[in-house]
């Protein structure tokens, strides 16, 4: 990590998934508080997915012809919390949609343009990006269990003044945060179009589309699904950190996972372990020691498939394609497939129920098995360092 900024980079992640911490758990249930119906919030909450299908790539496209990230990140940041404000305006359907195309449309522009601020900070060194991004992993921790307890105590309706304080955080990180000082990024590169014509890069893309898919009933139904069993909201927040303390002992150990197994190897076995965890939500959701299980498999469907995504993103999408390719991997699994994923949940959870939607999303997750094990084989798979040029 010399020369490498690690404290200012990752005091981004930090703040950026302590933000995802206070949100994503939670908002299901504020909009329940609001009166919603189930198809309503799946279809809010595919609507923070959604807009990661353009904006990233708006953004990357800006910030790859202009040669500098930070200044767009930052001025992004600041919209977003301006943009979230809004919440505190109204609570109709109407003008939540509006505020959260809005916010997430500037929100968007932040994470894809800082992966890759970072990973050329790493240089040759990207197999040691889990150790600047377990920090997200921290954050996210430390804000989904003090949430948990917050709500178990004071009404959910203060949920969107606890975001605003996170994101407002983002805005102070993305200030001390520095660009690469060393020799500017290549600009040769192949063309876009022939990357994308590559039958592994789009079953890359596929496969991280449809993992993110089969997240949807997860993101969107899981804090309203364990409530519906007895939970307590503070358990439910301490569940959610388990999942992500799993990820942050995953990421402290992928760079030797790295050099031991093929990335092939690896995410395929995440595909098949993030199939296991949604039979096993689906089928067992009042026993606390399976759902704990459930959660320690958070491990592979989150932490093992980013770690491995990440990287074969970023040795495909070389020189002026960089921040295009790392906005293209963001717009297509956290956005078109998480969007996708919350929106169909939404109408299951109604129509099918909630085991139903949960064993649906496993088997989105082994259909993706199925499109890596095809034609996810190519040369640059082993776990050796990745280069930049």
């Amino acid at each position: 990590m010399t020369g490498v900024p690690y404290w200012r980079l990752s005091a981004f992640y930090f703040f950026f998934f302590a933000t995802l911490g206070a949100l994503i758990p939670y908002w299901g249930l504020y909009l329940k508080s609001l009166g919603m119906r189930p198809d309503a919030i799946g279809l809010l909450m595919g609507l923070l997915m959604l807009t990661k299908v353009v904006a990233p790539n708006v953004w990357g496209w800006m910030a790859d012809r202009r040669g500098v990230r930070l200044p767009i990140i930052r001025w992004a940041a600041f919209l977003a919390v301006v943009g979230f404000s809004g919440v505190l305006l109204g609570d109709s359907m109407l003008w939540l949609v509006v505020v959260t195309v809005v916010f997430r449309f500037f929100w968007n522009a932040a994470l894809p343009q800082f992966e890759a601020v970072t990973l050329t900070h790493l240089g040759r060194a990207t197999h040691r990006y889990t150790r600047i991004r377990v920090w997200g992993s921290v954050g996210f921790i430390v804000t989904v269990i003090a949430v948990g307890v917050f709500l178990d105590h004071f009404p959910v309706v203060l949920l969107p003044l606890v975001v605003l304080v996170f994101m407002a955080g983002i805005w102070l990180a993305t200030l001390t945060a520095v660009e690469h000082s060393g020799a500017p990024v290549p600009t040769t590169h192949e063309p876009l179009a022939g990357v994308l014509r590559r039958p592994e890069v789009w079953a890359v893309l596929l496969g991280c589309f449809l993992m993110q898919a089969s997240h949807g009933p997860y993101y969107a139904f899981f804090s309203i699904y364990l409530e519906a069993y007895g939970y307590s909201r503070g358990l439910i927040g301490q569940l959610w950190a388990l999942g992500v303390v799993a990820e942050v002992l995953l990421f402290l150990v992928m760079p030797r996972l790295l050099q031991r197994y093929s990335m092939r190897h690896l995410f395929l076995a995440c595909f098949a372990l993030t199939g296991l965890r949604w039979i096993l939500v689906a089928a067992f959701p009042q026993w606390l020691a399976v759902i704990f299980g459930a959660q320690l498999l958070h491990a592979a469907s989150f932490g093992i498939y980013h770690a491995v995504a990440i990287q074969l993103v970023h040795r495909f999408f070389v020189g002026a394609n960089q921040g295009r390719g790392q906005a293209l991997y963001s717009s297509v699994s956290f956005g078109a497939g998480g969007a996708l994923g919350s929106v169909l949940s939404g109408y299951a959870w109604a129509g099918i129920g909630p085991q139903a939607t949960y064993l649906g999303a496993a088997a989105v997750s082994l259909v993706g098995l199925v499109v890596v094990w095809r034609w996810v084989e190519v040369a640059p798979m082993s776990g050796s360092i990745p280069s930049t040029e």
